[in-house]
């Protein structure tokens, strides 16, 4: 089974499972890495998501055997891996030990949040390869750091600690060996006990108003916000608190 695949209260894991191969790319791992986020795109009770790699690595990135035997691991509707330009409905967070290189910096790109070890490593190292980095590479990380440090990581193609990428803004939580899993796990569980709708929301506005002109930012979000102060969840959220309570919620 290249890929696994759990919930554990609310929370989806998927483990990308070839520690052989460092967890690299090849046909069948995309395709089940695809299926793993359409069901958690599809199915309720699933509020958040943890992607990472068995064996003490995330991912490599594509697998250059595969490549050569001529396999396609970039999914038509979902790009690399299944999940670099697969719409994800919920909140996605990496969890990262050893190395992720190339895809696999990419699929870490594709997330909302980060938690590293302290021993993670890396890399969009395809240029030393002859390739590029077109599964978000070249088009994400200049949004989510400096262009020149994006540069400098683009064109050198070289390995860098997680403390480099805490502190340009790409790790949320650095932390020691072999403890991504569990800290990206309580982050996720913390999300999935907020209100269904108040995250998604607040998502959605966070992601989609990078492109907003500014003149019209509030209005926008005033429109697609609305609907949550007028949920069931909102009247729960607050009875919950004046009863000193757990809120029960709906999702509407």
């Amino acid at each position: 089974m290249a890929v696994g695949f759990d919930i554990q209260d609310g929370v989806a894991i998927i483990t990308i499972d070839r520690p052989e191969a460092r967890n690299a790319i090849d046909r069948e791992t995309a395709l089940a890495v695809e299926a793993a986020v359409r069901r958690i795109n599809e199915t309720d009770d699933i509020r958040c998501a943890v992607i990472t790699g068995a064996g003490g690595n995330f991912c490599a990135g594509m697998d250059l055997k595969a490549f050569l035997r001529g396999e396609v691991v970039r999914l038509p509707e979902t790009g690399f891996a299944g999940v670099t330009q697969s719409k994800l409905e919920k909140p996605f967070i990496a969890a990262v030990e050893g190395y992720a290189l190339a895809g696999g910096f990419e699929i870490m790109l594709a997330c909302d949040m980060v938690v590293a070890s302290e021993a993670a490593k890396f890399g969009l190292t395809e240029v030393k390869r002859g390739l590029v980095a077109n599964a978000g590479g070249l088009v994400r990380l200049p949004r989510q750091m400096p262009v020149k440090l994006a540069l400098e990581f683009v064109l050198t193609g070289d390995i860098f600690p997680a403390s480099r990428l805490a502190a340009s803004g790409l790790v949320n939580r650095v932390v020691p060996e072999g403890e991504a899993l569990a800290e990206a796990i309580a982050i996720a569980r913390t999300i999935a006990n907020n209100g269904p709708m108040a995250v998604a929301v607040s998502r959605q506005v966070i992601l989609e108003s990078r492109e907003w002109p500014e003149a019209e930012m509030f209005e926008r979000q005033f429109e697609i916000t609305a609907p949550v102060f007028a949920s069931e969840d909102a009247r729960e959220g607050a009875s919950a608190f004046a009863e000193k309570r757990t809120p029960v919620w709906k999702g509407r």
